[in-house]
């Protein structure tokens, strides 16, 4: 997405569904909007797991990363989600490194 379109876009990030005339959501209602969160979140923590990180939505406006040692920052969306683990890791976290794509295709469905 360009810098225009996300400046002229109104607050919400471009991930996140939208709820007027115009724009190609199938999230219309407040519930569904919520529901496309949660599988948002549960997809990222599907991810975030071989990194030992947790994703949680946040009053429905921005999302807690969080380590398995209790260190956590507030990610305002979903662009800014891997410099956060990174922060909080110490370490690069590539989410398309060949180990973890092999990982994740080697779960089940929709286990983290």
């Amino acid at each position: 997405m360009c810098s225009l379109c996300g400046v002229l876009g109104g607050s919400e990030h471009w991930t996140d569904a939208a709820a007027r005339p115009g724009v190609f959501t199938t999230s219309h209602t407040g519930p569904q909007r919520r529901r496309a969160r949660a599988e948002r979140v549960r997809l990222a923590n599907t991810v975030l797991a071989p990194f030992a990180l947790t994703l949680s939505d946040w009053q429905g406006t921005s999302f807690v990363l969080a380590t398995r040692t209790g260190k956590s920052e507030i990610v305002e969306d979903l662009a800014h989600l891997w410099q956060a683990a990174e922060r909080l890791t110490g370490r690069p976290c590539d989410p398309l490194d060949e180990a973890v794509l092999a990982r994740l295709e080697r779960q089940p469905r929709g286990q983290p």
